[in-house]
Protein backbone atom coordinates (compact mmCIF):
# COMPACT_ATOMS: atom_id res chain seq x y z
CA UNK A 1 0.00 0.00 0.00
CA UNK A 2 2.77 2.18 0.90
CA UNK A 3 6.49 2.26 -0.48
CA UNK A 4 9.82 3.39 0.56
CA UNK A 5 8.69 3.16 4.15
CA UNK A 6 12.06 3.18 6.32
CA UNK A 7 12.10 1.75 9.96
CA UNK A 8 12.59 5.35 11.04
CA UNK A 9 10.07 5.99 13.77
CA UNK A 10 12.22 8.37 15.86
CA UNK A 11 11.29 8.36 19.75
CA UNK A 12 10.20 12.61 20.20
CA UNK A 13 12.24 12.58 23.34
CA UNK A 14 15.49 14.89 23.54
CA UNK A 15 17.13 11.35 24.86
CA UNK A 16 17.07 10.36 21.10
CA UNK A 17 19.85 12.89 19.94
CA UNK A 18 22.99 12.49 21.73
CA UNK A 19 23.14 16.07 20.63
CA UNK A 20 26.34 18.69 21.58
CA UNK A 21 25.44 20.40 24.57
CA UNK A 22 27.06 23.82 23.11
CA UNK A 23 24.70 26.60 23.59
CA UNK A 24 22.62 27.33 20.56
CA UNK A 25 23.69 30.33 18.07
CA UNK A 26 21.52 33.27 17.42
CA UNK A 27 20.79 34.79 14.35
CA UNK A 28 18.82 37.35 12.90
CA UNK A 29 15.95 36.38 10.79
CA UNK A 30 13.03 37.69 8.81
CA UNK A 31 10.05 37.48 11.62
CA UNK A 32 7.63 34.82 11.25
CA UNK A 33 4.14 34.49 10.29
CA UNK A 34 2.09 35.41 14.28
CA UNK A 35 0.65 31.92 15.51
CA UNK A 36 -3.21 31.53 15.67
CA UNK A 37 -3.29 29.68 18.44
CA UNK A 38 -0.09 30.01 20.62
CA UNK A 39 1.12 32.84 22.59
CA UNK A 40 4.58 34.67 21.68
CA UNK A 41 7.25 32.24 23.36
CA UNK A 42 4.80 29.54 24.38
CA UNK A 43 6.87 27.17 22.17
CA UNK A 44 10.11 28.27 22.85
CA UNK A 45 12.99 26.00 20.82
CA UNK A 46 15.97 26.33 22.98
CA UNK A 47 13.98 24.85 25.63
CA UNK A 48 12.80 22.40 23.73
CA UNK A 49 15.52 20.92 21.03
CA UNK A 50 18.98 20.62 22.44
CA UNK A 51 21.80 22.13 19.90
CA UNK A 52 23.55 20.72 16.85
CA UNK A 53 26.83 19.95 16.51
CA UNK A 54 29.06 22.47 15.47
CA UNK A 55 30.21 22.38 12.11
CA UNK A 56 33.52 20.17 11.47
CA UNK A 57 32.36 18.42 14.78
CA UNK A 58 33.15 14.82 15.19
CA UNK A 59 28.91 14.65 14.87
CA UNK A 60 28.37 16.56 12.12
CA UNK A 61 31.18 14.85 10.09
CA UNK A 62 29.36 11.24 10.73
CA UNK A 63 26.23 12.99 9.69
CA UNK A 64 27.65 14.24 6.24
CA UNK A 65 29.27 10.41 5.69
CA UNK A 66 25.55 9.32 6.50
CA UNK A 67 24.62 11.76 3.36
CA UNK A 68 26.62 10.89 1.11
CA UNK A 69 26.20 6.91 1.86
CA UNK A 70 22.43 7.64 1.14
CA UNK A 71 23.86 9.37 -2.11
CA UNK A 72 25.24 6.14 -3.30
CA UNK A 73 22.84 4.26 -1.82
CA UNK A 74 19.56 5.39 -3.22
CA UNK A 75 17.56 4.23 -6.03
CA UNK A 76 16.00 6.43 -8.98
CA UNK A 77 12.64 5.83 -7.90
CA UNK A 78 13.21 7.04 -3.96
CA UNK A 79 15.07 9.94 -5.46
CA UNK A 80 11.62 10.81 -7.56
CA UNK A 81 9.75 10.11 -4.01
CA UNK A 82 12.02 12.74 -2.35
CA UNK A 83 11.44 15.08 -5.20
CA UNK A 84 7.61 14.84 -5.20
CA UNK A 85 7.96 15.53 -0.87
CA UNK A 86 10.07 18.08 -1.26
CA UNK A 87 7.39 20.01 -3.72
CA UNK A 88 4.20 19.27 -1.99
CA UNK A 89 5.05 20.42 1.71
CA UNK A 90 1.32 20.03 3.21
CA UNK A 91 -0.85 17.41 4.64
CA UNK A 92 -1.79 16.57 0.92
CA UNK A 93 1.77 14.33 0.80
CA UNK A 94 0.79 12.51 3.81
CA UNK A 95 -3.07 12.31 3.16
CA UNK A 96 -2.16 10.70 -0.56
CA UNK A 97 -1.73 6.91 0.67
CA UNK A 98 -5.66 6.99 0.86
CA UNK A 99 -5.97 7.92 -2.68
CA UNK A 100 -8.50 10.10 -3.78
CA UNK A 101 -11.29 8.69 -1.27
CA UNK A 102 -9.20 11.45 0.92
CA UNK A 103 -9.81 14.23 -1.55
CA UNK A 104 -9.46 17.95 1.20
CA UNK A 105 -11.50 19.92 -1.36
CA UNK A 106 -14.23 17.76 -0.67
CA UNK A 107 -14.03 18.08 3.55
CA UNK A 108 -14.02 22.30 4.33
CA UNK A 109 -13.47 21.42 7.86
CA UNK A 110 -10.26 18.92 7.68
CA UNK A 111 -9.15 21.47 4.93
CA UNK A 112 -9.57 24.41 7.54
CA UNK A 113 -7.80 22.02 10.27
CA UNK A 114 -4.83 21.27 8.21
CA UNK A 115 -4.38 24.78 6.59
CA UNK A 116 -4.06 26.24 10.29
CA UNK A 117 -1.92 23.33 11.11
CA UNK A 118 0.69 24.55 8.04
CA UNK A 119 0.75 28.00 9.69
CA UNK A 120 1.38 26.62 13.00
CA UNK A 121 4.63 24.50 11.73
CA UNK A 122 6.25 26.71 9.57
CA UNK A 123 6.14 29.50 12.60
CA UNK A 124 7.30 26.86 14.74
CA UNK A 125 10.02 25.73 12.43
CA UNK A 126 11.21 29.07 11.69
CA UNK A 127 11.34 30.17 15.23
CA UNK A 128 13.68 27.30 15.57
CA UNK A 129 15.54 27.87 12.69
CA UNK A 130 16.72 31.36 13.36
CA UNK A 131 18.01 29.95 17.11
CA UNK A 132 20.37 27.59 16.07
CA UNK A 133 21.12 28.67 12.70
CA UNK A 134 22.88 25.46 11.54
CA UNK A 135 24.50 25.51 8.06
CA UNK A 136 23.17 23.33 5.41
CA UNK A 137 24.62 20.29 4.35
CA UNK A 138 25.88 22.05 1.29
CA UNK A 139 26.92 24.78 2.72
CA UNK A 140 29.89 22.40 4.52
CA UNK A 141 30.49 19.86 2.03
CA UNK A 142 31.79 21.10 -1.32
CA UNK A 143 30.97 17.30 -2.79
CA UNK A 144 27.10 17.90 -1.70
CA UNK A 145 27.11 21.32 -3.60
CA UNK A 146 28.23 20.07 -6.59
CA UNK A 147 26.34 17.32 -7.25
CA UNK A 148 22.96 18.61 -5.67
CA UNK A 149 20.21 15.53 -5.49
CA UNK A 150 18.11 17.59 -8.02
CA UNK A 151 16.59 20.57 -8.69
CA UNK A 152 13.92 19.46 -7.41
CA UNK A 153 14.80 18.61 -4.05
CA UNK A 154 14.15 22.34 -2.27
CA UNK A 155 18.23 22.91 -1.22
CA UNK A 156 16.50 25.45 1.28
CA UNK A 157 17.96 29.14 2.44
CA UNK A 158 21.62 29.25 3.80
CA UNK A 159 21.94 28.48 7.61
CA UNK A 160 18.49 27.07 8.43
CA UNK A 161 19.50 23.55 8.06
CA UNK A 162 18.31 22.84 11.94
CA UNK A 163 15.29 21.54 12.41
CA UNK A 164 13.89 20.63 9.21
CA UNK A 165 10.86 22.50 8.27
CA UNK A 166 9.83 19.51 6.15
CA UNK A 167 9.94 17.15 8.70
CA UNK A 168 8.56 19.54 10.99
CA UNK A 169 5.35 19.99 9.07
CA UNK A 170 5.25 16.14 7.77
CA UNK A 171 5.06 15.13 11.78
CA UNK A 172 2.78 16.81 12.80
CA UNK A 173 0.41 16.01 10.55
CA UNK A 174 0.89 12.81 10.78
CA UNK A 175 0.43 13.02 14.69
CA UNK A 176 -3.47 15.37 13.85
CA UNK A 177 -4.17 12.91 10.92
CA UNK A 178 -3.82 9.31 12.86
CA UNK A 179 -5.70 11.13 15.88
CA UNK A 180 -8.49 11.29 13.26
CA UNK A 181 -7.78 8.45 11.27
CA UNK A 182 -6.94 5.97 14.76
CA UNK A 183 -7.89 2.60 12.73
CA UNK A 184 -4.79 4.09 10.08
CA UNK A 185 -2.44 5.34 13.08
CA UNK A 186 0.73 3.15 11.71
CA UNK A 187 0.47 3.62 7.45
CA UNK A 188 -0.35 7.63 8.56
CA UNK A 189 2.89 7.71 10.97
CA UNK A 190 4.94 5.60 9.03
CA UNK A 191 4.21 7.61 5.90
CA UNK A 192 5.08 10.86 8.30
CA UNK A 193 8.27 8.89 9.16
CA UNK A 194 9.24 8.45 5.40
CA UNK A 195 8.56 11.91 4.22
CA UNK A 196 11.06 13.29 6.83
CA UNK A 197 13.57 10.49 5.66
CA UNK A 198 13.07 12.33 1.99
CA UNK A 199 15.23 15.72 3.14
CA UNK A 200 18.19 12.93 3.63
CA UNK A 201 17.54 11.02 0.42
CA UNK A 202 17.46 14.98 -0.79
CA UNK A 203 21.12 15.38 0.88
CA UNK A 204 19.53 19.02 1.88
CA UNK A 205 19.66 18.30 5.64
CA UNK A 206 21.10 16.26 8.32
CA UNK A 207 19.94 13.24 10.39
CA UNK A 208 19.51 16.00 13.25
CA UNK A 209 17.72 18.35 11.73
CA UNK A 210 15.01 15.45 10.53
CA UNK A 211 14.88 13.97 14.66
CA UNK A 212 14.51 17.79 16.00
CA UNK A 213 11.76 18.52 13.36
CA UNK A 214 10.00 15.42 15.57
CA UNK A 215 10.70 16.47 18.51
CA UNK A 216 9.33 19.86 17.51
CA UNK A 217 6.02 18.58 15.83
CA UNK A 218 5.61 16.51 18.53
CA UNK A 219 5.90 19.23 21.26
CA UNK A 220 3.71 21.77 18.93
CA UNK A 221 0.76 19.39 18.98
CA UNK A 222 0.44 18.54 22.09
CA UNK A 223 0.12 22.07 22.58
CA UNK A 224 -1.89 22.55 20.11
CA UNK A 225 -4.19 19.89 20.97
CA UNK A 226 -4.56 21.81 24.80
CA UNK A 227 -6.10 24.81 23.11
CA UNK A 228 -9.84 25.07 22.54
CA UNK A 229 -9.91 26.92 19.43
CA UNK A 230 -7.52 24.06 17.70
CA UNK A 231 -9.62 21.26 19.38
CA UNK A 232 -12.79 22.89 18.13
CA UNK A 233 -11.22 22.67 14.53
CA UNK A 234 -9.99 19.27 15.18
CA UNK A 235 -13.19 18.36 16.76
CA UNK A 236 -15.33 19.76 13.45
CA UNK A 237 -12.82 17.78 11.42
CA UNK A 238 -13.58 14.43 12.88
CA UNK A 239 -17.24 15.00 12.77
CA UNK A 240 -16.71 15.66 9.25
CA UNK A 241 -14.97 12.34 9.10
CA UNK A 242 -17.26 10.09 10.69
CA UNK A 243 -20.29 11.48 9.06
CA UNK A 244 -18.80 10.68 6.02
CA UNK A 245 -17.83 6.93 7.33
CA UNK A 246 -13.75 7.13 6.11
CA UNK A 247 -12.92 7.29 9.94
CA UNK A 248 -14.55 6.11 13.28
Amino acid sequence: MIRHFTSFIASATLLAFGLSAAHAQTAPAKAPATSKFLQPGELDPSLILPSPPADGSPLATAELAELHALAASRTDERLAQAEHDAEVENVTSIAAIFGPVLDLDKYPAMAKLFKDLRNEDSVAAKAAKAVFHRSRPWEVDAGLAANPASDKCDMGEPKSSYPSGHATMGYASAYVLAQLMPSNAQIILARGADYAESRLICGVHYRRDVEAGHVLATALVDRLMSKPAFKAEFDAAEAELAATHIAP
